[in-house]
């Protein structure tokens, strides 16, 4: 309905079929930072896929092996799901991800 109704604006990057788990609203700077399958993305509020940036941070794929090994699914477990997504100061953003059932962090910086 909303999208017949004019009244949204779709996020093409979703067209890759990605699985959307947090968000992070930066209401001050117009951002919103997704966590995704293997990616973080970072999108302008006013025009959702104007400036897309994206970060590509998949599973080492030794970790991607053992799950499978595991008897785990290679496409819906097997990968870094990112889980966390926290200002950590207002140039950092502290990021958290399954790693492949081996969790890892980091910082990303927004500048």
């Amino acid at each position: 309905d909303l999208l017949l109704s004019n009244s949204c604006i779709p996020f093409l990057g979703s067209t890759e079929g990605l699985d959307f788990r947090t968000l992070l609203l930066d209401e001050e700077r117009g951002r919103l930072l997704i966590g995704a399958k293997d990616h973080i993305f970072l999108l302008n509020l006013i025009d959702l896929n104007k400036n897309v940036k994206k970060i590509y941070w998949p599973a080492a794929k030794e970790k991607v092996e053992l799950c499978k090994l595991a008897g785990k699914d290679a496409h819906t477990e097997c990968a870094n799901f990112i889980r966390v997504l926290q200002p950590y100061n207002r140039t950092h953003v502290y990021v958290c991800g399954t790693g492949a059932f081996h969790p890892l962090c980091g910082y990303i910086e927004l500048g």
